[in-house]
């Protein structure tokens, strides 16, 4: 993939600054060199976020403090494109970006606004990089490490860091972590041009028709086990089709294919309902529905008399203990004459014993008011003559239903013996209606399963499909491409190994893409690069490998890897591991910087020229951008190589006078 940076584009937060820029070659070795806390550092943050990085790692405090929008000016095969992207305060990142498109873009907006977002940015380095839209498992969905390749993914072959650049136990960008690990294997072969995105597709279209195999194969196997289970009952089912008289007993045996004809003729036929339709069923049953209908009617009709019955003759008892209570209340009553039996002209009250006319004259009116109650409870309360003619008329209908309903079960009973058989051939009816529809379903199943079934021939050719496409890929031999690739890269970097600064340049080296490192074998032993001692053997490594790697990258036709790449402070390994301690009132100025010892020279000038004869030979294909100590002394008249103004003397990363307005 053609992509290289042009320049990197810083916009400060006031705005009376103009942005800062730093311009780079393409197709060469491009040297940013500096003091201690200059900036360096930060280049490969701030390239890395622009691409879209889910986490800003750029410096906080000056860097970020000062600064409102990071931006990159890449060269593509489609022209060049800005891409920018603001800084996110606290929090991890942001999706605010900004996107400029031109053929050539020379001059830069002194001020930038969101147009565009990281989602949208990351969709168009994957169209530039020509990335697969399947994912690894066989679908179109990123999911885990099975998920699609992405251009974030290609991050780990284009940086460096200063903590990789020479680590015994990290080859890769970010390969310190779980999951980049493990993308990074599930990637590896992609980048290498084993799996490509036509095998890619046709993986997924093994997967799938295999899948779709196990499932019909399940359906076949299935109605297969229900088919065998029918025809193992099948000389029953014959059997019963006569029993039940729609089928004649054969003269001599029958074969399957023969049974199968003739119960397919018993379901076609059209006068199968009239032989053993229900019409067919005796008066006799017919006339006991009839009986048992009037039974139930005749019933609740006597339940219902026999309860008003019931209740009149409750009705007439209680009237006679009525008449009863009145003739007892006669006899109590007879108190007026008593009273007057006992009372003369001239005798005294009987109540209070005085001698007065008042009281016996109210006696008089006590004794006429008594004579009206009693002549009253006297009269006899008899009984109305349309009772007792209803009470006998009920009594005359109890006695009817009851004669009725007798009438009805003596029927009913001579009538059960015949309707048995009417039952009998209502049964028969019934069970012929179940057979056939069950004889039915089996038919149409056998049909299904027979040598022109659909499902069996879909089975075949999936079958054939599966075959077909794991022939083409055992063809394609993806082990075999990977195997190659890897030698090719392991040739490039033993290429290279002798002009290096490590103690055994002639061993072959290996790229151990499951572990992610680097094995040398040697004469006596094989050993990791964790396993090596020194300093100068890391670094040395990694420069072989990396370099190594994009070169055969650029040799592939469609490689999605980004053509440059990024080391910070390849010469670390070098200098003296000592720290310049800086007065807190002299933090803004300059301290002496380390120097490189006589004998470490040569090595630093080695690894700088390899990286530009590389850069030569790929003749423009290859950009490499160094951050580093080492001063042009080092590396100033190497062919392929050329550097950006030292950051020394208040030359930063970030421009003193922004600082300064503060």
């Amino acid at each position: 993939m053609y992509l290289q940076i042009r320049e990197i584009v810083l916009w400060p937060r006031n705005p009376n600054f103009e942005p800062r820029r730093l311009q780079f070659e393409l197709g060469k070795v491009n040297v940013i060199s500096g003091a201690s806390r200059t900036g360096k550092s930060a280049v490969i943050p701030i390239i890395d976020y622009c691409l879209g990085a889910g986490t800003c790692s750029i410096p906080v405090k000056t860097i970020r403090k000062y600064c409102e929008w990071f931006g990159v000016v890449v060269a593509t095969a489609q022209g060049d494109k800005l891409l920018a992207r603001r800084e996110p305060g606290a929090q991890r990142s942001t999706d605010d970006m900004y996107l400029l498109e031109a053929e050539r873009i020379s001059d830069i907006p002194r001020r930038i606004a969101k147009n565009t977002n990281a989602d949208a940015v990351k969709r168009l380095l994957d169209e530039l990089a020509g990335l697969s839209k399947l994912d690894f498992s066989g679908g179109d969905e990123s999911t885990g490490f099975d998920g699609r390749p992405s251009f974030r993914d290609l991050a780990a072959f284009t940086f460096q860091p200063q903590n990789v650049v020479a680590n015994p136990d990290v080859l890769f960008f970010k390969a310190n972590t779980y999951e980049h690990r493990e993308k990074l294997r599930k990637i590896f072969p992609y980048v290498l041009g084993a799996v490509t995105p036509a095998l890619m597709a046709k993986q997924f279209e093994l997967g799938r028709a295999r899948q779709e195999l196990r499932r019909k194969e399940r359906e076949l196997k299935d109605a297969q086990e229900v088919s065998a289970r029918w025809l193992a009952d099948l000389t029953a089912k014959f059997s019963e089709a006569q029993e039940l008289g729609l089928a004649a007993k054969p003269e001599q045996e029958l074969s399957r294919e023969q049974m199968i004809e003739r119960l397919e003729e018993v379901v076609a036929r059209t006068d199968l309902t009239l032989s053993v339709s229900t019409s067919t069923i005796s008066d006799a049953l017919r006339e006991l529905s009839g009986l048992e209908v009037e039974e139930r009617e005749v019933s609740r009709e006597l339940t219902t008399l026999r309860h008003r019955l019931s209740e009149m003759n409750r009705m007439r008892v209680g009237v006679d203990h009525y008449q009863d209570a009145l003739a007892l209340q006669r006899g109590r009553l007879q108190l007026s004459s008593w009273l007057v039996s006992h009372t003369g002209d001239e005798a005294d009250c009987p109540m209070c014993g005085s001698h007065t006319d008042s009281a016996k004259r109210k006696l008089a009116v006590l004794s006429e008011r008594l004579q009206e109650v009693e002549a009253e409870a006297g009269i006899d309360k008899e009984v109305p003559a349309a009772f007792d003619r209803e009470l006998q008329r009920v009594t005359t209908e109890v006695g009817q239903a009851t004669e009725r309903l007798r009438s009805v079960q003596s029927r009913k009973r001579a009538l059960s013996g015949r309707s048995d058989e009417a039952r009998q051939r209502q049964f028969a009816a019934q069970r012929a209606e179940r057979f056939v529809g069950n004889l039915e379903s089996a038919l149409d199943l056998h049909r299904r399963l027979g040598s022109d079934s659909e499902l069996v021939e879909e089975v075949g050719r999936l079958r054939e499909l599966v075959q077909q496409l794991e022939v083409e890929l055992r063809e394609q031999d993806v082990e075999a491409r990977k195997r190659r690739a890897l030698h090719a890269i392991s040739n490039n970097a033993g290429r290279l190994l002798p002009h290096l600064d490590v103690e055994s340049p002639n061993d072959p080296i290996s790229l151990e893409i499951n572990d992610l490192t680097i094995k040398v074998r040697g004469k006596e032993r094989d050993d990791y690069l964790s396993e090596i001692g020194r300093g100068s053997n890391w670094l040395s490594y990694h420069l072989a490998v990396l370099l190594g790697l994009h070169q055969f990258f650029l040799s592939q036709p469609r490689s999605p890897v980004p053509a440059f790449l990024v080391f910070d402070q390849p010469s670390q390994v070098y200098f003296p591991k000592r720290i310049v301690a800086r007065p807190e009132d002299q933090k803004d100025e300059e301290v002496e910087e380390p120097q490189l010892q006589d004998e470490d020279v040569d090595a630093v000038r080695q690894a700088f020229e390899v990286m530009g004869r590389v850069a030569l030979g790929t003749k423009g294909a290859l950009q490499l951008i160094v951050l580093d100590h080492a001063s042009r002394d080092e590396w100033g008249d190497i062919d392929g190589v050329v550097g950006l103004p030292e950051w020394r003397n208040g030359v930063k990363l970030v421009p003193m006078a922004w600082l300064d307005e503060a």
